[in-house]
């Protein structure tokens, strides 16, 4: 099993939309790449913390590509949106990926590389080196599963995870 720790927006859409492929195993929503230890989803909000909402895909290579993960990830996002996506606004709605190996840090450049092929050369997605990583508060767990119509997840999420199993139809459960 191989752990991506990805931002892309909210994490509800992330987490949402990665489950339901096969060949991931988990899929935890946190926040990573601040300055404040252990913050939480307020202190994140307030966007004082330097973290990003992110997910931490936990997936079996032999069942689902790294490439197939982060082709995923540059669908459901827009990268070129530096510090937001749509109305969420602030850095901890950033495009990112913070990798754990050189290896990793690879993987993720090349991923850049090939979003620049759809998305043009403004892609802002950072590729930076996986800090304290902190799992975000029990309720945002599976958020879109647990409140389907909840405002933002009919306005938002639904449409995300709508795109993505589209695409990828191949890779569904």
């Amino acid at each position: 099993m191989e752990t991506f720790v990805l931002a892309g927006g909210c994490f509800w859409c992330l987490d949402s939309a990665y489950v339901q492929f096969r060949g991931v195993g988990e899929v935890t929503c946190g926040y990573t790449g601040g300055h404040k230890p252990n913050p939480s989803y307020e202190d994140i909000c307030n966007g004082n913390t330097g973290h990003a909402e992110v997910v931490n895909v936990t997936f079996d290579p032999d069942e689902i590509s790294s490439e197939q993960i982060l082709d995923i990830f540059f669908t459901l996002h827009d990268p070129t949106q530096l510090n937001r996506q749509g109305a969420d606004v602030g850095d901890q709605y950033r495009s990112a990926m913070f990798y754990s190996s050189e290896a990793q840090k690879q993987i993720f450049s090349d991923a850049v590389e090939r979003a620049k092929e759809i998305w043009g050369q403004n892609v802002v997605t950072e590729v930076t080196p996986l800090a304290e990583n902190f799992e975000a508060e029990d309720y945002h767990q599976d958020y879109f599963d647990k409140n389907p119509n909840q405002g933002y997840c009919l306005a938002v999420v639904a449409p995300k995870v709508s795109k993505v199993r589209a695409k990828f139809t191949s890779l569904l459960r």
